[in-house]
């Protein structure tokens, strides 16, 4: 999950720096597969919402987030349990590693033979050890999608919502996205530091510990660079941000943080596997 959460800021910071140059009006006509396939059917769909709501696109922007998220919540739900999955065989997977480097891992036959078990151990326990990163790339292009539809369907920039003006920049809405941004990676980050108790080797692990490290760092990077790209950028971006991290942060208190203890998970393992006589 660190993993994931390391790549999905990266991108979306990228998106959001990108953003700012990005200001062509999508239409039908707009050319490239990028913009016929998924800008433009975002941008349609936005349209079409805030035509049914008397021409509220900040309303529109509201619900097809939501929309989004809840389409997008079966693949979350998959690569969670996925995840999860993982963490309760890991135990088995570094028993495994630590019998094949004790025999000299740099071998390739030794490396074959190590693969070799650990496939039949995923096999074993029916994981897919790839299948916590399919959805997230599954999810990443309609994000984006998204993203880009809002910057560019022009009808937005000349509309207002609340308090302010949709096409131009807000000074309240970016200091909310980057509050509920901070907030969502903390959530995601003491569940960590949770399953991490679960596995002390973690605690000797140099790559953990390093990987732990760039997630307090991206804690306090993010929000930062949020407020700050949402201090340039259209309004309606910031109204994005803000309605998705909600999502998210309610999202991940009931899939995440409300999840059964790991320990629970690995003692069921433990005791559905057949007494040997």
């Amino acid at each position: 999950m660190k993993r994931r959460l390391l790549l999905f800021a990266g991108i979306l910071l990228l998106v959001a720096l990108a953003g700012c140059s990005t200001t062509d009006p999508i239409t039908s006509e707009s050319e490239g597969i990028w913009n016929h396939f998924f800008v433009y059917p975002m941008s349609w769909l936005i349209t079409t919402v805030a035509n049914l709501l008397n021409g509220s696109y900040g309303l529109s922007i509201i619900i097809v987030t939501i929309l989004i998220r809840l389409a997008l919540l079966p693949l979350t739900l998959k690569q969670q349990k996925s995840m999860r999955a993982m963490q309760v065989i890991r135990p088995e997977m570094e028993a495994i590693q630590k019998k094949y480097k004790e025999k000299g891992s740099k071998d390739p036959k030794v490396q074959q033979e190590m693969q070799k078990e650990l496939l039949g151990l995923y096999q074993k326990h029916g994981v897919n050890p790839m299948a916590g990163c399919l959805p997230l790339f599954i999810q990443l292009p309609i994000l984006m999608a998204f993203y880009f539809a809002i910057m560019r369907t022009e009808e937005i920039r000349y509309h207002t919502f609340l308090w302010f003006d949709l096409g131009q920049p807000d000074y309240i809405l970016p200091f909310v996205a980057g509050i509920t941004t901070y907030f969502q990676f903390k959530m995601t980050m003491s569940h960590q530091q949770q399953m991490q108790k679960t596995n002390p080797s973690d605690s000797d692990n140099p790559v953990a510990n390093m990987m732990q490290m760039q997630m307090k760092v991206m804690l306090y990077v993010m929000p930062v660079m949020i407020i700050i790209a949402g201090l340039s950028l259209p309004s309606a971006l910031s109204l994005y941000w803000v309605i998705g991290n909600i999502f998210m942060i309610i999202q991940t208190y009931f899939i995440v943080v409300k999840a059964p203890p790991l320990e629970v998970e690995q003692t069921k393992q433990k005791s559905s596997k057949p007494n040997k006589a």
